[in-house]
């Protein structure tokens, strides 16, 4: 996800800002870093490649359920508080899959620092926002975000690279250093923010009633979860079916991550002019590509290596 920048924030603010960028990136590493070690994984617990992808659906399941939960806690807590305590969960997330001795205990570690995901993105995109001025907290969103267009390019890559150099647990440990700068960042730098007020979850859900709502919902679900059933497995798509050696992976995915970051530079520049046509544009394009693309072949894996 791209946001794209508008006036650069005050000085004072910008730690603050470079604090949730680090959070973001972190999440956005830990979220696609899997999929580029999906085989590795299996490898280490035995199982098959397929069995292996749960580990994106718990991931997935995590932010489903983790967001609006999180959310709804975060109106009884303090803002920076809640921004602590949702690194807090992302750092033991990733200390679990880190030494997980099973496949279950890492799923288990996938969801758990999933709950973090929507939450750490809506809540930090509203302390962000309060940092600066009004006619600057597009920028201050925008500077957040950042992080996770970071951790597409360069995250996921070089996570991929240490993985499949080091061992895979080695990946997600530093991920979870990663979560603990951003928390000492947070609880440094972000200033106090007072709960909101008044907010109530029968409002907050009142949107679901909106047709428009809900069709936008259908969409980016239908879009995404192509895109997500595609990339899921797209290391052993590229090495066993495509024909690319492992070492190919991690250059693999800085495309993939650099398509992102120009799909939505060209889409939200083009969507801006003609929304409609550009949606059934992407949405076209998407159907075809994933149409054209071959399927992973199932394959068994051996024992695992012992946990850390």
């Amino acid at each position: 996800m791209v946001v794209r920048m508008q006036s650069a924030p005050p000085p004072r603010s910008t730690p603050a800002l470079l604090a949730l960028a680090i959070g973001a990136f972190g999440i956005g590493t830990t979220e696609f870093v899997i999929m580029g070690l999906l085989p590795q994984v299996a490898h280490g617990f035995g199982v098959e490649i397929p069995t292996a992808g749960l580990l994106v659906t718990g991931y997935a399941l995590g932010v489903v359920v983790g967001a609006p939960l999180m959310t709804v806690l975060g109106t009884k807590i303090p803002r920076k508080r809640m921004l602590m305590l949702l690194m807090g969960l992302f750092i033991a997330g990733n200390l679990i899959s880190a030494c997980a001795p099973s496949f279950a205990v890492m799923l288990i570690g996938r969801m758990v620092a999933s709950l973090a995901h929507g939450a750490f993105f809506g809540i930090g995109s509203v302390v962000a926002a309060s940092l600066v001025a009004p006619q600057k907290k597009a920028g201050a969103i925008a500077m957040m975000f950042t992080g996770l267009t970071v951790a597409n390019v360069v995250g996921v890559p070089l996570g991929t690279l240490v993985g499949q150099s080091a061992g895979w647990r080695v990946t997600f440990g530093i991920v979870a250093a990663i979560g603990v700068v951003g928390l000492v960042g947070v609880a440094r730098l972000v200033p106090d923010v007072p709960k909101p007020q008044g907010v109530r979850l029968r409002h907050e859900l009142s949107a679901l009633k909106n047709t428009q709502v809900l069709l936008a919902m259908a969409m980016t679900v239908l879009g995404f979860g192509g895109v997500f059933a595609a990339i899921t497995y797209i290391a052993p798509m590229m090495t066993r079916v495509a024909g690319f050696d492992d070492g190919s992976v991690t250059w693999l995915l800085v495309l993939f991550g650099l398509g992102m970051v120009a799909g939505n530079l060209i889409g939200g520049r083009f969507a801006d002019r003609a929304l409609m046509p550009m949606l059934y544009v992407s949405l076209g394009g998407l159907a075809v590509v994933l149409a054209s693309s071959p399927s992973p072949r199932t394959t068994r894996s051996r024992p695992p290596r012992p946990s850390c």
